[in-house]
């Protein structure tokens, strides 16, 4: 606004700055002196962050900063810290047995501690907080085990894996029936329903469950057994107990006769020291349902 256009407010005797809306005229107040002092200090210390600390990326790098500072660096040093007072405070269950760990009340009570923290940090995102699990994913304080529950076979799934990649893996597939062309769509709704008859569930009017026996004696007692009870061996559950993974419902049964399951389980071997493997195979095997 020129100097001969001038414009001041009659109410505040103060010039505007000829900004006006709906009626609403901007006043031409200088910003406090305490509050511009203050922007500029601001902007003196980010210089001075950026000098000192790390701070702008680079390609494939970034800043160091003067005093080299480093988040990640006080991380794992801590990090390292906490695994040294860790081996020092558990040093007898680095050359103890899982079974001697457990025959022992100290090693036991320190397993189960540094078990339960490993396990609320690698585990509980799929077995629950709790451990008991959820619809595709096993339930670890009951006594159903598809591997076994001895703290031994416990212990090797959780360093090994199920189909992991890992060369010594557990890999028992269940077959696609349906997908692979195996069985027809009607034998596969036969053998569902004998399937189901197994542990007492309501099977479909009219359904021929001599029928589904044979069909379960030429495809699944291979694995499951000629019992259905399954075999640890495999990893093959069992089919009598009225416990499903996936799901007992029909429609799930069918789905899983149909399509097969792949479920898969890290191997835990190269991600946590050997000690935590078994700490971590202890906690599990004492929550209840260890064999």
């Amino acid at each position: 606004m020129s100097e001969h256009n001038k414009e001041m407010d009659h109410i505040t005797g103060v010039e505007t700055t000829g900004h006006e809306w709906d009626g609403l005229k901007e006043l031409n107040n200088p910003l406090p002196r305490w509050w511009l002092w203050t922007f500029y200090i601001t902007i003196v210390w980010a210089i001075g962050y950026w000098v000192a600390y790390p701070a702008w990326p680079l390609v494939s790098d970034y800043t160091k900063g003067m005093l080299g500072h480093s988040n990640r660096a006080e991380g794992l040093e801590a990090y390292n810290q906490l695994m040294a007072a860790r081996l020092e405070k558990g040093a007898g269950l680095k050359d103890a047995t899982v079974d001697e760990i457990l025959a022992n009340d100290d090693l036991r009570a320190f397993a189960e501690a540094q078990g339960a923290a490993a396990f609320g940090d690698n585990c509980s995102a799929c077995h629950g907080s709790g451990a008991a699990g959820t619809t595709d994913y096993p339930n670890l304080v009951d006594d159903d085990w598809l591997w076994g529950g001895s703290v031994d076979a416990i212990h090797e799934t959780i360093r090994v894996g199920i189909r992991s990649g890992h060369d010594d893996e557990r890999a028992g597939d269940m077959t696609a029936f349906g997908r692979d062309e195996i069985l027809e769509k009607e034998d596969i709704l036969t053998v569902a329903n004998y399937v189901m008859s197994l542990s007492g569930m309501p099977t479909d009017d009219g359904a021929d469950l001599e029928a589904g026996k044979v069909l379960f004696e030429e495809n699944c007692a291979s694995c499951h057994g000629e019992d259905a009870k399954g075999l640890q061996e495999l990893g093959a559950p069992n089919l009598t107990d009225a416990i499903w993974l996936y799901g007992g419902d029909r429609a799930t049964i069918i789905e899983t006769i149909t399509n097969g399951r792949m479920g898969v389980m890290p191997a835990w071997e190269k991600r946590l020291d050997p000690v935590t493997v078994k700490s971590l195979a202890v906690y599990v095997h004492t929550r209840g349902g260890g064999q």
